[in-house]
């Protein structure tokens, strides 16, 4: 499994959008994002902690590989 990247909640929205989700809503700082039935809460900080990134990948229905690889292809 690789290692996750440091990123920023507007990295990892931008991932997610390639992948094919929406933003839904905002509050504050926090984004839902959609995609079919499936969605996650991201933090628009300015560093993500790599719990708080796994769990939004797994809530997202998303392995770590996808999003890493996702994530290299820019």
């Amino acid at each position: 499994m690789p290692e996750l990247p440091m990123i920023s909640g507007d990295e990892a929205i931008k991932v997610l959008i390639k992948l094919g989700f929406y933003q839904a809503r905002q509050k504050g700082s926090h984004v839902v994002m959609r995609r079919e039935n499936r969605g996650c809460v991201i933090p628009r900080h300015k560093e993500l902690a790599a719990g708080t990134l796994r769990s939004a990948i797994r809530q997202a229905g998303l392995t770590v590989d996808e999003f890493v690889r996702a994530y290299r292809e820019k």
